[in-house]
């Protein structure tokens, strides 16, 4: 069973379900925490999958990212992502929440840059970490693309 087409960020029940999760927060501070938690949560990244092919560029923090697909029909692809800083690590679990288990196609259909514009992120994060969210973005959905025309 496929899920209903994604038109936009904000009418995708993930995203829905993130934003609905940060708005029970009420300041930045919180929902900073809010992040760390949630990187805290990530399952772990084998060290042996963390290498310069898998490392995020435009990052300022190490960052990596691998997906693995899941036969389907249709194909899905999961993530797995680790960084070396608390609040990077909870921006990989805020992405991995919306993208984990999609279809290539799904993945690039989530207009992500509102959906993080929803959430605030682009006001809140220094500028270095904002860059370094949409470096996350462009190696999930180069993951995704790749997935897509194989």
């Amino acid at each position: 069973m496929s899920e209903t087409p994604i038109n936009d960020g904000l009418h995708d029940p993930r995203v829905q379900e993130v934003i609905d999760n940060f708005s029970f927060l009420d300041d930045w501070e919180d929902r900073f925490r809010y992040l760390i938690d949630l990187g805290r949560k990530l399952t772990p990244m084998d060290d042996a999958l963390k290498s310069e092919e898998t490392k995020v560029r435009g990052c300022t923090s190490q960052v990596w990212i691998v997906s693995r697909e899941e036969a389907g029909p249709p194909a899905r692809l999961h993530f797995i992502a680790d960084s070396d800083a608390h609040i990077v690590k909870g921006l990989i679990a805020v992405l991995m929440a919306i993208y984990d288990g999609r279809t290539p196609q799904e993945i690039l259909s989530v207009d992500i840059k509102k959906a993080l514009g929803e959430l605030g992120f682009e006001q809140h994060l220094s500028p270095n970490r904002a860059n370094g969210l949409f470096s996350m973005v462009e190696r999930i959905r180069a993951l995704a693309a790749q997935g897509a025309s194989e």
